[in-house]
């Protein structure tokens, strides 16, 4: 039984869970409006509100534990800018869940979640509608469609269960990869990257590797010996489906390094 417990775990580990929520909740920003699944939306916009709400004290340390969610330094500022003085001294609300109803395949529930400030009404009239009359709710579905951006893959959130689970935002579907399929990376390692945004191969391989063991190191000396300097290179040819060739590359690798 869960005893009065907060939130939706997501079928996702705590990490997992932070690092989905963060990457939603930066993409809602950076774009205005996303599509997902229901519950990601509403556990979306209870950790995205307080961090608005947070930023619109507009001081350093408030700067700083924001930052802390929002990762990507572009979005950060157009949230101290734009999006702040958007929003103006509206006292809470800053978003709305619009349902969409069941997805083709696994049926599950899509909504989606926007700014309410960057939106008009137009679009909750037509969602409000949809559930009266059967007969609309199609056409009100591709409507709204057409006004999401989609998001490329790399930048939503990790899918666990493609059949279940897919985050749509805004020009893609988003499935993380395995990175414990890299030689040198297991499942620690694999949590330590996934924490800090790393998700995909294609993110590994556009990751430095002095940055890697900057990360390595801040989570403890244990993990400060592994030397990330092969999985860059990987995780290129992981992402561009070379899996012979990476199979006999890390036949010749000692820990993820050169034998030589």
């Amino acid at each position: 039984m869960r005893h009065r417990i907060k939130g939706r775990k997501l079928g996702r580990s705590t990490s997992h869970r932070l690092a989905t929520l963060r990457s939603l909740a930066t993409a809602l920003i950076k774009h205005k409006k996303i599509k997902t699944t229901l519950a990601k939306a509403k556990q979306t916009r209870l950790f995205a509100e307080p961090i608005i709400t947070k930023a619109k004290k507009g001081s350093v340390h408030a700067r700083r534990l924001v930052a802390r969610d929002i990762q990507d330094r572009q979005v950060l500022q157009e949230l101290f800018g734009e999006v702040v003085e958007k929003i103006g001294d509206r006292p809470g609300g800053y978003t709305r869940v619009i349902k969409l109803g069941a997805r083709q395949g696994d049926a599950a529930e899509m909504a989606i979640i926007e700014l309410v400030d960057y939106n008009d009404t137009g679009e909750v009239k037509k969602a409000k509608k949809s559930k009266a009359k059967k007969e609309t709710t199609k056409k009100v579905k591709e409507e709204v469609a057409e006004e999401v951006v989609e998001i490329a893959e790399e930048e939503v959130v990790v899918e666990e269960n493609k059949e279940t689970e897919d985050a749509v935002v805004v020009d893609a579907k988003v499935e993380a990869d395995d990175l414990k399929k890299i030689e040198g990376i297991g499942p620690k390692i694999s949590d330590i990257l996934n924490d800090n945004g790393i998700l995909t191969f294609t993110d590994l391989a556009a990751s430095d590797a002095e940055k890697i063991g900057k990360m390595l190191s801040d989570a403890g000396g244990r993990f400060a010996s592994h030397n990330p300097e092969t999985w860059a290179a990987q995780a290129k040819m992981a992402a561009d489906g070379k899996w012979e060739e990476l199979k006999k590359w890390q036949d010749e690798l000692d820990g993820g390094l050169d034998k030589s």
